[in-house]
């Protein structure tokens, strides 16, 4: 049987803390690694250059815009693609999974579906509904874009299957809880963001996750949040998903430091979200135009939305 090739692609900034322990993760199967660098000040470049990857560079405007133009613009030539994070680690037993199966499968799988496991505070979170988190990340190449969304992107597939690898990666990221709050208020601009423009319309805008163009749980979560979470009170959603984590899905098992994690992401993050949206809200509503409200938005949260 011939071997199947993969390359991957990685998004980065400021991430020589990772890199090197990401690129290493992949090199039992990886044809190559391509880097899509956004201006990074640190030795993040130097590192992955040292280690054999391919780095391109690019400015950023968000995730999705940014692995999109990896996508179109880096030279891959395998036969499969895979979406990693800078923080994230493929562990050997994956590794070996992906070694052993990839040529086997069927010309109709045109997607792969992996298990991520996330490390908080040097402890795997295993409840709370947070492992698995079932995410497309492998696929053919030519089969599979990113959605394109200020928040919340996945990789979909437009044709074909996709099946379900048995082995989960590893999402480690090193930094601390200053870092993990900074980034999660800049989710929670993005998130709300994409909330108010299912609200107004406001830019071009994509609903195409689906049990067939990604995992089952992807699709599933983003129908609850858009069709019933997203239209609860502000208050009412983060308080009732985080006691629903916390005690249904049973997240107090996983100790002090899951006490910390649930209720920053299941409570915090949800709530400050749901504000920013409050926020934000209140400057568009009086607005009458489209045009006026999405420059309106555009200047409250310093991003680039549309193209008026």
């Amino acid at each position: 049987m011939a071997m199947a090739t993969l390359d991957v692609l990685i998004l980065t900034h400021n991430e020589e803390r990772h890199i090197a322990r990401a690129l290493q993760s992949v090199a039992s199967f990886a044809q190559q690694v391509y880097i899509v660098d956004s201006g990074s000040t640190d030795r993040t470049v130097e590192i992955a250059r040292s280690l054999g990857a391919v780095v391109l560079t690019n400015p950023f405007i968000n995730y999705a815009r940014q692995f999109q133009w990896g996508l179109d613009n880096a030279p891959i030539t395998a036969d499969w693609i895979m979406r990693l994070d800078a923080d994230e680690v493929i562990e050997e037993p994956l590794a070996a999974e992906i070694r052993e199966r990839l040529a086997g499968l069927p010309s109709s799988v045109t997607g792969i579906n992996l298990k991520r496991k996330h490390i908080f505070m040097g402890r795997w979170v295993r409840h709370g509904g947070r492992y698995p988190l079932v995410l497309l990340r492998i696929w053919r190449r030519g089969m599979g874009r990113i959605e394109d969304r200020w928040m919340d992107e996945h990789i979909i597939v437009d044709r074909g299957e996709t099946v379900t690898f048995d082995n989960p990666f590893a999402d480690v990221n090193l930094n601390d809880l200053t870092f993990f709050t900074t980034k999660h208020n800049g989710y929670a601009t993005r998130e709300a963001i994409d909330a108010l423009n299912i609200r107004y319309r406001l830019f071009a805008f994509e609903h195409t996750v689906s049990t067939r163009s990604a995992s089952f749980q992807a699709a599933s979560k983003r129908f609850i949040k858009e069709k019933i979470y997203n239209r609860l009170p502000f208050w009412v959603g983060p308080t009732g998903y985080f006691l629903y984590r916390y005690i249904i899905q049973r997240g107090f098992l996983d100790g002090q430091s899951g006490l910390i994690y649930h209720f920053l992401q299941g409570f915090w993050y949800r709530f400050l979200v749901a504000a920013k949206v409050v926020e934000y809200d209140r400057e568009l509503r009086p607005l009458k135009t489209r045009k006026d409200r999405l420059h309106k938005l555009e200047e409250l949260t310093g991003k680039k939305l549309g193209n008026d």
